[in-house]
Protein backbone atom coordinates (compact mmCIF):
# COMPACT_ATOMS: atom_id res chain seq x y z
CA UNK A 1 0.00 0.00 0.00
CA UNK A 2 1.25 3.57 -0.58
CA UNK A 3 2.34 6.25 2.05
CA UNK A 4 -1.11 8.21 0.27
CA UNK A 5 -3.61 4.93 1.01
CA UNK A 6 -1.83 4.62 4.25
CA UNK A 7 -2.96 8.38 5.15
CA UNK A 8 -6.23 7.45 3.99
CA UNK A 9 -6.54 4.29 5.57
CA UNK A 10 -5.33 5.93 8.81
CA UNK A 11 -7.99 8.34 8.55
CA UNK A 12 -10.71 6.44 8.24
CA UNK A 13 -9.82 4.22 11.24
CA UNK A 14 -9.97 7.45 13.25
CA UNK A 15 -13.24 8.15 12.14
CA UNK A 16 -14.28 4.89 13.00
CA UNK A 17 -13.00 4.85 16.26
CA UNK A 18 -14.96 7.53 17.29
CA UNK A 19 -18.53 6.69 15.66
CA UNK A 20 -18.58 2.96 15.87
CA UNK A 21 -19.09 2.47 19.22
CA UNK A 22 -21.67 4.67 19.59
CA UNK A 23 -23.31 4.39 16.59
CA UNK A 24 -23.77 0.44 18.06
CA UNK A 25 -25.64 1.66 21.30
CA UNK A 26 -27.57 3.87 19.08
CA UNK A 27 -29.07 0.93 16.56
CA UNK A 28 -30.34 -1.24 19.66
CA UNK A 29 -32.24 1.61 21.17
CA UNK A 30 -33.44 2.53 17.60
CA UNK A 31 -34.73 -1.00 17.36
CA UNK A 32 -37.02 -0.56 19.66
CA UNK A 33 -38.83 2.27 18.01
CA UNK A 34 -38.29 1.81 14.89
CA UNK A 35 -41.83 1.77 13.68
CA UNK A 36 -42.66 5.07 15.92
CA UNK A 37 -40.95 8.43 13.71
CA UNK A 38 -42.15 10.85 16.57
CA UNK A 39 -39.98 8.38 18.74
CA UNK A 40 -37.49 7.28 16.50
CA UNK A 41 -36.64 11.38 16.28
CA UNK A 42 -35.82 11.32 19.56
CA UNK A 43 -33.95 8.65 19.93
CA UNK A 44 -31.60 9.92 17.12
CA UNK A 45 -31.86 13.70 18.76
CA UNK A 46 -30.25 12.12 21.71
CA UNK A 47 -27.54 10.16 19.82
CA UNK A 48 -25.94 13.03 18.11
CA UNK A 49 -24.56 14.32 21.31
CA UNK A 50 -22.85 11.31 21.20
CA UNK A 51 -21.20 11.52 17.93
CA UNK A 52 -18.31 14.05 17.69
CA UNK A 53 -18.04 15.83 14.65
CA UNK A 54 -21.08 14.45 13.16
CA UNK A 55 -22.84 16.58 11.00
CA UNK A 56 -26.18 14.92 10.26
CA UNK A 57 -27.98 11.71 11.54
CA UNK A 58 -30.93 10.14 10.35
CA UNK A 59 -32.56 6.43 9.77
CA UNK A 60 -32.84 4.66 6.34
CA UNK A 61 -34.96 1.81 5.72
CA UNK A 62 -33.77 -1.65 3.63
CA UNK A 63 -35.61 -0.02 0.58
CA UNK A 64 -33.22 3.36 0.95
CA UNK A 65 -36.33 4.97 1.92
CA UNK A 66 -35.51 8.15 4.92
CA UNK A 67 -38.13 6.82 7.46
CA UNK A 68 -36.87 9.76 10.08
CA UNK A 69 -36.01 13.18 10.37
CA UNK A 70 -32.69 14.80 9.61
CA UNK A 71 -31.20 15.42 12.83
CA UNK A 72 -28.66 18.49 12.51
CA UNK A 73 -27.22 21.00 14.79
CA UNK A 74 -29.95 19.84 17.06
CA UNK A 75 -32.90 20.36 15.06
CA UNK A 76 -35.53 18.00 14.04
CA UNK A 77 -36.21 18.63 9.84
CA UNK A 78 -39.01 15.87 9.12
CA UNK A 79 -39.82 18.04 5.60
CA UNK A 80 -37.34 15.43 4.09
CA UNK A 81 -39.06 12.52 6.09
CA UNK A 82 -40.28 9.41 3.10
CA UNK A 83 -37.84 10.69 0.30
CA UNK A 84 -35.82 8.01 -1.32
CA UNK A 85 -32.36 7.72 -0.88
CA UNK A 86 -31.30 5.20 -3.73
CA UNK A 87 -28.17 6.22 -5.66
CA UNK A 88 -26.69 8.04 -3.00
CA UNK A 89 -23.57 7.05 -3.24
CA UNK A 90 -23.23 6.10 0.16
CA UNK A 91 -25.68 3.48 -0.90
CA UNK A 92 -24.28 2.10 -3.99
CA UNK A 93 -21.60 0.27 -2.24
CA UNK A 94 -22.51 -3.69 -0.24
CA UNK A 95 -24.47 -2.03 3.36
CA UNK A 96 -23.60 -3.88 6.39
CA UNK A 97 -26.35 -5.91 6.78
CA UNK A 98 -24.40 -6.80 10.15
CA UNK A 99 -22.49 -4.15 11.72
CA UNK A 100 -20.54 -0.93 10.63
CA UNK A 101 -19.20 0.49 7.68
CA UNK A 102 -17.62 3.79 6.41
CA UNK A 103 -18.52 5.22 2.60
CA UNK A 104 -16.24 6.41 0.23
CA UNK A 105 -15.54 10.17 0.16
CA UNK A 106 -18.55 12.18 -2.24
CA UNK A 107 -19.98 15.42 -2.19
CA UNK A 108 -23.19 15.49 -0.25
CA UNK A 109 -26.00 17.20 -1.76
CA UNK A 110 -27.33 18.38 1.16
CA UNK A 111 -24.30 20.68 2.36
CA UNK A 112 -22.15 20.48 -0.87
CA UNK A 113 -19.27 19.54 1.01
CA UNK A 114 -16.93 16.54 1.06
CA UNK A 115 -18.29 14.13 3.64
CA UNK A 116 -18.06 10.48 4.53
CA UNK A 117 -21.52 8.71 5.81
CA UNK A 118 -20.79 6.20 8.83
CA UNK A 119 -23.50 3.54 8.38
CA UNK A 120 -24.57 1.40 11.14
CA UNK A 121 -27.02 -1.94 10.70
CA UNK A 122 -30.16 -1.69 12.77
CA UNK A 123 -31.42 -5.53 13.65
CA UNK A 124 -34.62 -7.21 15.85
CA UNK A 125 -33.00 -10.93 16.56
CA UNK A 126 -32.59 -12.06 12.90
CA UNK A 127 -34.27 -9.87 10.86
CA UNK A 128 -32.44 -6.54 9.47
CA UNK A 129 -34.89 -3.48 9.73
CA UNK A 130 -33.09 -0.72 8.04
CA UNK A 131 -29.58 1.56 9.11
CA UNK A 132 -28.95 4.51 10.93
CA UNK A 133 -26.62 6.73 8.79
CA UNK A 134 -24.40 9.77 10.90
CA UNK A 135 -22.75 12.80 7.69
CA UNK A 136 -19.44 13.54 8.56
CA UNK A 137 -17.63 16.62 6.60
CA UNK A 138 -14.26 15.94 5.69
CA UNK A 139 -13.04 19.33 6.69
CA UNK A 140 -14.74 18.90 10.59
CA UNK A 141 -12.63 15.85 11.30
CA UNK A 142 -9.10 17.63 10.77
CA UNK A 143 -8.76 18.31 14.18
CA UNK A 144 -8.94 14.21 14.93
CA UNK A 145 -6.10 14.02 12.44
CA UNK A 146 -2.86 11.87 13.60
CA UNK A 147 0.06 10.89 12.23
CA UNK A 148 -0.18 7.30 10.33
CA UNK A 149 3.02 4.92 11.33
CA UNK A 150 5.51 5.90 9.26
CA UNK A 151 5.94 3.35 6.05
CA UNK A 152 9.20 2.14 4.94
CA UNK A 153 7.50 0.90 1.66
CA UNK A 154 9.41 1.37 -1.78
CA UNK A 155 7.54 2.77 -4.98
CA UNK A 156 8.68 2.33 -8.15
CA UNK A 157 7.33 4.83 -10.85
CA UNK A 158 8.41 4.09 -15.04
CA UNK A 159 9.27 7.62 -16.50
CA UNK A 160 9.14 9.13 -20.43
CA UNK A 161 8.92 6.21 -22.90
CA UNK A 162 11.15 8.13 -25.62
CA UNK A 163 13.51 8.44 -22.94
CA UNK A 164 13.62 4.68 -21.86
CA UNK A 165 13.47 3.96 -25.65
CA UNK A 166 16.99 5.42 -26.78
CA UNK A 167 18.79 4.92 -22.88
CA UNK A 168 21.17 2.57 -24.66
CA UNK A 169 22.32 4.92 -26.93
CA UNK A 170 23.31 7.75 -24.42
CA UNK A 171 26.49 8.26 -22.56
CA UNK A 172 27.06 10.23 -19.55
CA UNK A 173 28.99 13.39 -19.76
CA UNK A 174 30.90 14.62 -17.00
CA UNK A 175 29.47 17.76 -15.19
CA UNK A 176 31.46 20.02 -13.40
CA UNK A 177 29.71 18.41 -10.48
CA UNK A 178 31.08 15.12 -10.86
CA UNK A 179 34.73 16.56 -10.87
CA UNK A 180 34.20 17.81 -7.23
CA UNK A 181 31.47 15.14 -6.12
CA UNK A 182 33.19 14.31 -2.78
CA UNK A 183 33.68 18.18 -1.88
CA UNK A 184 30.08 18.57 -3.22
CA UNK A 185 29.01 15.48 -1.11
CA UNK A 186 31.11 16.63 2.34
CA UNK A 187 28.88 20.38 1.86
CA UNK A 188 25.77 18.59 2.02
CA UNK A 189 26.37 16.33 4.84
CA UNK A 190 27.23 19.05 6.85
CA UNK A 191 24.17 21.40 6.15
CA UNK A 192 22.06 18.03 6.83
CA UNK A 193 23.94 17.67 9.98
CA UNK A 194 24.26 20.82 10.99
CA UNK A 195 22.32 23.94 9.13
CA UNK A 196 18.77 23.08 9.56
CA UNK A 197 18.83 21.08 6.13
CA UNK A 198 15.97 18.99 6.23
CA UNK A 199 15.48 18.06 2.43
CA UNK A 200 17.64 17.92 -0.47
CA UNK A 201 17.50 17.28 -4.03
CA UNK A 202 20.88 17.38 -5.96
CA UNK A 203 20.98 17.59 -9.75
CA UNK A 204 23.70 15.92 -11.32
CA UNK A 205 23.99 17.17 -14.95
CA UNK A 206 22.85 20.37 -14.20
CA UNK A 207 25.45 20.87 -11.18
CA UNK A 208 23.14 22.18 -8.42
CA UNK A 209 20.65 21.44 -5.61
CA UNK A 210 17.98 22.68 -4.11
CA UNK A 211 17.82 23.01 -0.04
CA UNK A 212 14.52 23.19 2.26
CA UNK A 213 15.33 24.77 5.79
CA UNK A 214 13.72 24.30 9.21
CA UNK A 215 13.93 27.78 9.23
CA UNK A 216 11.70 28.54 6.14
CA UNK A 217 10.20 25.03 5.29
CA UNK A 218 7.60 26.44 2.95
CA UNK A 219 10.01 27.62 0.54
CA UNK A 220 13.45 25.84 -0.79
CA UNK A 221 16.48 27.42 -2.38
CA UNK A 222 18.42 26.30 -5.89
CA UNK A 223 22.37 26.82 -5.66
CA UNK A 224 24.88 25.88 -8.10
CA UNK A 225 27.95 24.40 -7.49
CA UNK A 226 29.91 26.99 -6.32
CA UNK A 227 27.63 28.14 -3.72
CA UNK A 228 27.01 24.48 -2.76
CA UNK A 229 30.91 23.99 -2.24
CA UNK A 230 31.32 27.57 -0.51
CA UNK A 231 32.63 27.81 3.11
CA UNK A 232 30.64 30.79 3.60
CA UNK A 233 27.36 29.03 2.96
CA UNK A 234 27.32 28.90 6.77
CA UNK A 235 26.51 32.81 6.82
CA UNK A 236 23.25 31.69 4.40
CA UNK A 237 22.59 28.77 7.00
CA UNK A 238 22.91 29.31 10.59
CA UNK A 239 23.71 26.32 12.72
CA UNK A 240 20.97 24.67 14.61
CA UNK A 241 20.80 21.92 16.13
CA UNK A 242 19.38 18.22 15.56
CA UNK A 243 15.43 18.21 15.14
CA UNK A 244 13.39 15.83 17.40
CA UNK A 245 11.82 14.20 14.14
CA UNK A 246 14.85 13.72 12.18
CA UNK A 247 14.92 10.17 11.73
CA UNK A 248 18.67 9.67 10.42
CA UNK A 249 22.00 9.49 12.13
CA UNK A 250 25.37 11.62 11.10
CA UNK A 251 26.69 7.96 10.06
CA UNK A 252 23.83 6.93 7.92
CA UNK A 253 23.83 10.73 6.62
CA UNK A 254 27.21 10.09 5.25
CA UNK A 255 26.58 6.60 4.21
CA UNK A 256 23.18 7.76 1.78
CA UNK A 257 25.17 10.69 0.50
CA UNK A 258 28.46 8.09 -0.49
CA UNK A 259 26.01 5.20 -1.97
CA UNK A 260 24.45 8.49 -4.25
CA UNK A 261 27.95 8.72 -5.63
CA UNK A 262 28.30 4.98 -6.49
CA UNK A 263 25.02 5.26 -8.48
CA UNK A 264 26.33 8.04 -10.39
CA UNK A 265 29.46 6.77 -11.37
CA UNK A 266 28.87 3.66 -11.47
CA UNK A 267 27.59 2.60 -15.01
CA UNK A 268 28.34 5.41 -17.78
CA UNK A 269 24.75 4.37 -19.49
CA UNK A 270 22.94 3.70 -16.58
CA UNK A 271 23.48 6.39 -14.18
CA UNK A 272 21.65 8.60 -11.45
CA UNK A 273 20.39 11.56 -12.86
CA UNK A 274 18.68 13.27 -9.55
CA UNK A 275 18.66 12.32 -6.32
CA UNK A 276 16.80 13.43 -2.91
CA UNK A 277 16.92 12.78 0.61
CA UNK A 278 14.71 14.06 3.51
CA UNK A 279 16.19 13.29 7.18
CA UNK A 280 12.36 14.12 8.72
CA UNK A 281 10.59 11.24 7.14
CA UNK A 282 13.93 8.85 6.20
CA UNK A 283 12.87 8.96 2.60
CA UNK A 284 14.92 8.67 -0.46
CA UNK A 285 14.26 9.20 -4.22
CA UNK A 286 16.25 8.58 -7.18
CA UNK A 287 15.87 9.13 -10.78
CA UNK A 288 17.86 7.43 -13.53
CA UNK A 289 18.95 7.75 -17.02
CA UNK A 290 16.48 6.05 -18.25
CA UNK A 291 13.73 8.43 -16.44
CA UNK A 292 12.95 5.99 -13.91
CA UNK A 293 12.04 6.71 -10.11
CA UNK A 294 12.32 5.77 -6.87
CA UNK A 295 10.80 6.39 -3.55
CA UNK A 296 12.37 3.85 -1.19
CA UNK A 297 13.25 4.39 3.02
CA UNK A 298 17.32 5.13 3.67
CA UNK A 299 17.47 2.08 6.08
CA UNK A 300 16.42 0.07 2.78
CA UNK A 301 17.76 1.83 0.52
CA UNK A 302 21.15 1.35 2.38
CA UNK A 303 20.82 -2.61 2.13
CA UNK A 304 21.30 -2.25 -1.92
CA UNK A 305 24.37 -2.34 -3.54
CA UNK A 306 25.00 -1.23 -6.97
CA UNK A 307 24.27 -4.98 -7.80
CA UNK A 308 20.73 -4.22 -7.42
CA UNK A 309 20.38 -1.39 -9.65
CA UNK A 310 22.58 -2.37 -12.00
CA UNK A 311 23.22 -6.34 -11.88
CA UNK A 312 26.41 -8.02 -11.50
CA UNK A 313 28.68 -6.89 -14.49
CA UNK A 314 28.52 -3.29 -13.13
CA UNK A 315 29.20 -4.43 -9.89
CA UNK A 316 32.07 -6.62 -10.99
CA UNK A 317 33.08 -3.78 -13.53
CA UNK A 318 33.54 -1.17 -10.82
Amino acid sequence: MSAFKDRITYQKQLLASLAAEPLTALAVEAATVWQEPARLDQVLWQGLERLPHCHMLYAVNTQHILISANVENKQLDTQWRGLDLTGRPYLKRTLPWQGFTLSPVYTSRHSLRPCITAIQAVCQGDAILGFIAADYHVDDLHSQRGNPPASAGWSQYKGDPAIRGTVFQQQRSISAMDKVLGEVMNSIADMLRHHGIFHVKIHFSSSRASFWSLDDPYDYNIHMLDEIVDPERCLAYPRRPTHERTQVSFEDIGRVLDQFKALRHADETIYLRSASFNIINGMVGLTFSCDGSHYIHFQQFLEMDSRFWFGEAVAEAG
